[in-house]
């Protein structure tokens, strides 16, 4: 009998595919397979044939992008069709410092010890956050010139001081490195940058083919990263560059057909290696960096140098209409933008849709691939073309970014992001970043449990907020285009201990109007779902704020019209009698079916929530709740109310139902106050 048909991977069914064979063969017929020492023999070479097959296994999943496992393969089979991975990237701040330096006397006169102050590359601040400290640096020196200024004193005199202001710079987290190669002309010479964790946008590559052997201090050419083949010419300096085995970086340069051939000198290739996501979020800084002028050190980390440190203040000095200059604090932004190296999945993902984008901007997907690449600290995107916006806006695209870290895109990182998209869209399609809109989603649960199968209500209640929490991470929300699954949420909460009962769960979406304070303003609020009407009742609830000409406090609330598609908002008040007053009857318009509200021209003086905050609720139509458009929908489980109620029934304490009817008993249906708690 041949022996072909084998089709299994298991280690036993290999073993008795061999005993087949073997009795197949008339020269074996009267042997006992498993008492004798030929057993062994036929178990190494199951053994044998089960190692090659799961080994050949391997390599083959190892040969596709869908199926490898091995990051290294995965970026190998990426690079094939030109993607090259996101790298770790550093979080980032602005900071405004003002020195006073040194002074010297010549010739009588007290005057700075120098016209200008450069800060030196590298390592400039020091940040701490939970108790880790993290280092900030600049890619590039900073030289800034020293005026004179008169300070205004408390007696009225004035005093003139020297100062140089290094105003908003930009620091990054992570460690500032330098590396050197030697170009010796071989074939097998690569250019392997020594670290891991290098934040590959911030990469700066200069070649200096001086043959001076004295020429040591210039860095020579900058090269700039290659990302498009076209239009290269031979003498053009660039670079190309791919990931490598444990995450570490290679450089490759032009071959004198592509970009100019590097054959002597020596590469330099400065970067900052990062810790990326954990850098985020540091807000307290101190200086540790190098102010130099002429080379001569006046700033620095030596024991002289940290005695003038009080010099320094986080700010800069404004001119008064005396002439006279006062200090204006500003204090460092908090660190954000940090992004950690992409992951295998991601890359699986994404590989294939960059490169059948073609570098063109055409589709929504398009958009969406080409954003992510460009701004790496993208977490969602929505693309939204002008023939679906409400009118049609033709030849525009309007696009919505939710960062990782935060819910709102700088304006600088806004316009870095549409010079980038120029490059790969069509001529004549204006695009336009805005603001994220979020939709937050609440839920008001009351959940009965057996106290005779827990310890405390607290524990219990911890262990649901801990699975909600898993749940409002996930895939279904927090994008856009994302849906809130209210059967699947009612299922988290009864399944979290066998000790829950049954829950009664409400649901209500809410946006936050950003208001321009003091300015007469109108506003719209679309939520993208269809509000639920109650006839002559108020659907529409509101936080408190302060209009022009009123003093008190009032809210926001509707009206419902006959035919319940539409309503009338209005402007109230509640005075200290629990009397309600309206201060505006007509105030705007309501759409339930679209979920959109719209405030007529309104000043308003003042807000209770911080920043300017005025949060509008809504119960939804259905309690499924989608994301729709340029809506980013979020789970906001810090202001649902999660009430724990003992379920007597089921503990045993009583059997009639009376005592649960009258102690127990939680409505379907939200009401509470008129107003937004």
């Amino acid at each position: 009998m041949p022996f072909t048909k084998f089709t299994n991977l298991d280690f036993d069914q290999i073993k008795t595919s061999i005993k087949d064979y073997l009795r197949s063969n008339s020269e074996f017929s009267d042997f006992d397979f498993d008492g004798s020492n030929f057993s062994v023999l036929i178990d190494t070479l199951a053994y044998n044939t089960y190692i090659n097959a799961f080994n050949s296994n391997m390599i083959v999943n190892e040969s596709f992008l869908d199926s490898a496992t091995l990051r290294e393969n995965v970026t190998s089979l990426a690079r094939n069709i030109g993607y090259v991975p996101r790298s770790k990237t550093a979080s980032n701040s602005r900071i405004t410092i003002s020195v006073e330096p040194e002074l010297k006397t010549v010739n009588g006169i007290i005057q700075p010890i120098s016209s200008s102050i450069t800060l030196k590359r590298g390592l400039v601040f020091t940040g701490n956050r939970s108790d880790t400290n993290y280092v900030f640096s600049t890619l590039e020196d900073i030289t800034v010139p020293v005026e004179e200024i008169k300070i205004r004193n408390a007696d009225g005199s004035t005093t003139t001081k020297y100062i140089a202001t290094f105003k908003d710079i930009k620091i990054y987290q992570g460690i500032y490195l330098s590396q050197k190669f030697d170009v010796d002309n071989s074939i097998n010479q690569r250019f392997i940058l020594g670290n891991s964790s290098i934040d590959t946008s911030l990469l700066k590559v200069y070649v200096n083919e001086s043959s001076d052997p004295n020429d040591n201090q210039s860095l020579g050419t900058e090269y700039r990263l290659l990302d498009n083949i076209v239009n290269v010419k031979p003498i053009d300096p660039i670079y190309l560059l791919q990931e490598i085995q444990d995450e570490k970086y290679e450089l490759f340069f032009g071959d004198g057909i592509i970009g100019k051939k590097v054959d002597s000198g020596v590469v330099t290739a400065n970067y900052i290696v990062t810790d990326g996501r954990d850098g985020n979020g540091v807000k307290e800084f101190s200086f540790a960096g190098n102010l130099v002028t002429n080379n001569l050190s006046v700033l620095g980390s030596s024991e002289q140098s940290i005695k003038l440190l009080s010099n320094i203040i986080f700010g800069y000095y404004q001119k008064s209409e005396d002439g006279t200059y006062a200090v204006i604090s500003v204090s460092p932004t908090s660190s954000s933008n940090g992004g950690d190296i992409e992951s295998i999945e991601s890359i699986k993902r994404y590989a294939p849709r960059i490169y059948s984008t073609q570098n063109r901007a055409v589709t929504s997907n398009d958009y969406e691939n080409l954003i992510k690449q460009i701004y790496p600290n993208t977490e969602s995107v929505s693309v939204v073309g002008g023939e679906e916006m409400d009118p049609p806006q033709y030849g525009n695209v309007q696009i919505s970014i939710k960062p990782k870290n935060g819910y709102f895109v700088s304006d600088f990182d806004k316009s870095r992001i549409l010079t980038d998209l120029k490059k790969y869209s069509i001529s004549g399609i204006n695009q336009r970043i805005i603001d994220l809109k979020v939709i937050f989603v609440e839920i008001d649960t009351s959940i009965y449990y057996d106290d005779t199968k827990i310890s405390t209500a607290d524990s219990l209640k911890t262990q649901i907020i801990s699975t909600l929490t898993n749940y409002s991470n996930s895939l279904d929300l927090n994008k856009f285009g994302g849906r809130f699954k209210y059967s699947k949420v009612l299922g988290i909460i009864d399944n979290t201990n066998r000790a829950v009962t049954s829950n009664i769960t409400k649901v209500k979406i809410r946006r936050n109007l950003i208001a321009f304070i003091n300015q007469s303003a109108q506003y719209e609020l679309c939520f993208g779902n269809e509000f639920h009407v109650k006839s002559g009742q108020y659907n529409i609830k509101s936080t408190g704020f302060t209009i022009s000409g009123e003093t008190s406090t009032v809210y926001l609330t509707d009206t419902p019209n006959p035919d319940k598609k539409t309503g009338i908002l209005s402007i109230i008040k509640i005075l200290s009698s629990g009397e309600i007053r309206v201060v505006a009857k007509s105030a705007g318009i309501i759409d339930y079916k679209k979920g959109e509200i719209n405030l007529t021209t309104i000043t308003i003086t003042s807000t209770q929530r911080d920043n300017n905050i005025i949060e509008i609720e809504a119960i939804p139509e259905s309690n499924d709740i989608v994301g729709l458009k340029d809506l980013y929908i979020n789970f906001n489980l810090e202001k649902s109310k999660i009430n724990m109620v003992k379920d007597v029934i089921s503990s045993g304490e009583e059997s009639s139902g009376s005592v649960f009817i009258r102690n127990s008993y939680t409505s379907s249906y939200l009401n509470g106050t008129l107003f937004r708690e």
